[in-house]
């Protein structure tokens, strides 16, 4: 893409009220704009990071045998209150009346709805497991909105729910699911701790957060770096050493970026969403749920990944692979921009008319994670750099393909 076309624009002016680095960034860098407190816009830039990670997770997720449905923003008050949870949620629901005076809830969470589903299309041991997830907005009436998209009032999620006949069989696929959710973290560079936490008003028997490290988070978790298992500060107060290896527990600063559950039977008992054993026995669903908030992945990234100059986009996340950048070479710049396309080598073309220094500030900022330059003083030849490195090469174009 020409970057001269591209939606939005760079700033040289700090962030009014940013609290974080990702806040900072990614508006300065030109990925999201916001609306008002707490709700986003993802302009093109954002768009193309957000549809990448989203990607992996539905891959991801795909790939252990789950299946992809879309569930209504709206949900009715009445299937709220066979939970109890019209107005005991935490963060309460932010509440809607339509022309008829009947009242809705905006999705937070959905576990009332996929329940609802579950009566409706479980009935036997036959019809069991079953694991379906969406990817979706939500909405969290949340009191203070903080640090761009760490701590927003709309943001999308993948919710993922599943579907037993026995604890074993939710057992199994629980670790599954943890172990899918720490690869998908891990391909984004992140170091991830899993931590044992309360389940709060989801409710279940069991729940695990996973954590990114990052000095910049605002969780307090106790953790074992070998291991990496640790404690929540609510849960973990009492713990000092590793159950697993025993090396003692260090104090770190986390960002939450998801959260599973062991829900059990809690909202198929309440839902009388129910399946038939193969004794002929009627008997609740056993059910899971696994969240996953796919901006704050985003957010996270940024925090984890960044220099004074700028973002430090991991490839399986960036927008483009690398950014070209044309120095009065416009028809040198021309063929190569080409050749990449050709190539399908997802290039970002920097043919604006700015000084080198203004068009290098700006790559640094944007964070794509290989520069090429073509100027007068590489004869033909191209500049290769990686965001970060001090390293420059001069390479041919046809190098350029090999390396990439």
């Amino acid at each position: 893409m020409r970057q001269s076309q591209l939606f939005g624009r760079t700033s040289k002016t700090l962030t009014k009220d940013a609290v974080s680095a990702s806040h900072e960034l990614l508006v300065r860098a030109g990925f999201i704009n916001q609306l008002t407190s707490g709700v986003w816009s993802f302009l093109p830039l954002g768009r193309m990071v957000y549809k990448n990670i989203e990607e992996i997770v539905r891959q991801s997720l795909n790939a252990i045998g789950c299946q992809e449905v879309s569930l209504p923003s709206l949900i009715p008050s009445d299937l709220w209150k066979e939970t109890d949870r019209w107005t005991t949620m935490d963060p309460p629901l932010f509440k809607v009346k339509d022309r008829h005076e009947k009242w809705y809830g905006l999705g937070s969470t959905h576990e009332e709805v996929i329940a609802d589903l579950a009566r409706k299309y479980i009935f036997s041991y036959k019809d069991l497991p079953q694991a379906l997830y969406q990817i979706q907005n939500k909405f969290r009436n949340e009191v203070r909105a903080t640090g761009g998209l760490l701590r927003t009032r709309e943001f999308m999620m993948k919710d993922l729910y599943s579907f037993h006949e026995t604890q074993e069989d939710l057992d199994i696929f629980y670790q599954k699911v943890r172990d899918t959710y720490c690869h998908i973290l891990e391909s984004f560079n992140l170091s991830v701790v899993v931590v044992e936490a309360h389940s709060g008003s989801i409710g279940g028997s069991r729940s695990q957060e996973f954590m990114v490290l990052s000095e910049t988070g605002e969780d307090d978790i106790v953790c074992c770096l070998n291991c990496r298992i640790g404690f929540n500060k609510e849960v973990g107060s009492q713990k000092n050493k590793c159950d697993i290896c025993g090396q003692d527990l260090v104090p770190k600063k986390a960002i939450e970026v998801g959260h599973i559950f062991q829900l059990d039977t809690i909202y198929s008992e309440k839902m009388k969403a129910f399946f038939t054993d193969q004794k002929g026995a009627k008997k609740p669903i056993i059910m899971g749920c696994y969240g996953l908030g796919l901006p704050r992945i985003l957010a996270t990234i940024v925090e984890v990944h960044h220099d004074q100059n700028g973002i430090k986009w991991p490839e399986k996340a960036s927008p483009f692979l690398c950014h070209l950048l044309s120095f009065r070479q416009e028809e040198a710049s021309k063929k190569v921009y080409d050749l990449l396309q050709k190539n399908k080598i997802n290039v970002l073309w920097d043919d604006r008319d700015l000084s080198a220094g203004e068009k290098m500030k700006d790559s640094d900022l944007i964070g794509i994670p290989y520069r090429l330059i073509i100027s007068d003083k590489t004869k033909g030849r191209i500049e290769y750099k990686k965001r970060g490195d001090s390293e420059v090469k001069l390479l041919s174009p046809e190098e350029i393909l090999e390396l990439f």
